[in-house]
């Protein structure tokens, strides 16, 4: 079973081919990707019009590496996934109509795949981790515990209340005068920091609930900045130092109390999964590594390369999902919001 996977959801153009190993899990056969990144630099962030722009530019000419990359004809593939959301909405647009034209003209199934629900998935191809574990999905624009108890089927645990944890790493990078996008560069200055120097509050810590807030850990540097007057490069690099710390704590006290309510809620989880663009900071992988080993549990980080958008992981959620007989038709309308637990969203938003 080989599947073609297309994702263009924010500022990532991918695509790849991913089979089904006989032993369970998926072998990447091909996984092309084109970082948007330059583009969007000189804005401080994601301009809409322009990564919708650069994936009508370079989708197709992805698409055709892949599929030839992975040694194949377009004949040879069993079906189509797209992400079809969520995400922004001109680039969902495009993928989605691109999935659904290759499915057309070459008569496979189609698929459309939630972007989360890939990530979701990926430590299932990576790893072949069976069902249910539990997922902390951290990214620049998501930041959610997740109960992954099958294909479709998500128990939403906890989430963010304001920032996502990325979102929070590239502002905090942004005060500090760091390149776009400021996550990586934060965690390479923290490198040579003192994570002491600076006491950050830690949001939410001892809270029953398994949710986060990181507007207040943001706005703590803030003030912090404008106390320091000018900054040297000893307290960006402490300030980068200690703020990390800092959510090193909290990500690690929320997922201590999602792993408590997975267990009042679904049972013992098989493992403790990693997933999103922040998933790629060591000193959160640390930080959950001893989590997971006070826990008794595994812990799965599927690599950087996987852990943030990707076209392998919508080919994988189309073949898990082509498996249970789980396929669209053309009608199939893109989603700029699509939860993965809407039971929790309807909640959220005082409508349950």
């Amino acid at each position: 079973m080989r599947v073609l996977g297309l994702e263009t959801t924010c500022d990532e153009t991918a695509a790849a081919v991913v089979e089904l190993k006989a032993s369970g899990g998926g072998l990447i056969l091909s996984n092309e990707i084109y970082s948007q990144t330059a583009e969007h630099a000189p804005f401080g962030g994601v301009v809409p019009e322009l990564a919708a722009r650069a994936h009508v530019e370079h989708l197709d000419v992805l698409m055709d590496r892949a599929v030839t990359g992975a040694g194949l004809r377009y004949g040879d593939l069993d079906a189509i996934a797209a992400a079809a959301g969520p995400g922004l909405i001109g680039g969902v647009m495009i993928g989605l109509t691109m999935g659904k034209t290759v499915a057309l003209a070459t008569g496979k199934p189609f698929i459309a795949v939630n972007h989360l629900e890939a990530h979701a998935l990926t430590a299932r191809m990576t790893d072949n981790v069976r069902f249910h574990y539990l997922l902390l999905l951290v990214s620049g624009g998501h930041t959610q515990l997740i109960a992954v108890k099958g294909v479709g089927d998500h128990l939403r645990l906890g989430t963010t209340i304001d920032d996502a944890v990325g979102e929070a790493f590239d502002k905090v990078g942004k005060l500090l005068g760091l390149p776009y996008p400021g996550g990586p560069h934060v965690e390479r200055k923290a490198l040579t920091g003192d994570p002491q120097r600076f006491a950050l509050p830690r949001p939410m810590l001892g809270r029953p609930n398994a949710d986060f807030s990181l507007s207040g850990l943001k706005t703590a540097v803030r003030l912090t900045v404008e106390r320091a007057g000018p900054l040297t490069q000893t307290d960006v690099a402490d300030l980068c130092a200690s703020f990390q710390a800092a959510v090193v704590d909290v990500i690690a006290d929320r997922t201590r109390a999602a792993l408590k309510a997975f267990r009042e809620k679904v049972g013992a989880p098989e493992a403790l999964v990693v997933a999103g663009g922040v998933a790629a900071n060591e000193s959160i992988r640390r930080g959950l590594q001893r989590l997971a080993q006070a826990a008794g549990l595994k812990l799965v980080t599927p690599s950087p390369a996987l852990c943030t958008d990707n076209g392998a992981m919508i080919a994988w959620t189309g073949i898990e999902r082509l498996r249970l007989g789980l396929v669209d038709d053309f009608a199939f309308a893109p989603r700029p919001r699509w939860p993965l637990d809407p039971d929790a969203e309807r909640a959220l938003n005082g409508k349950a």
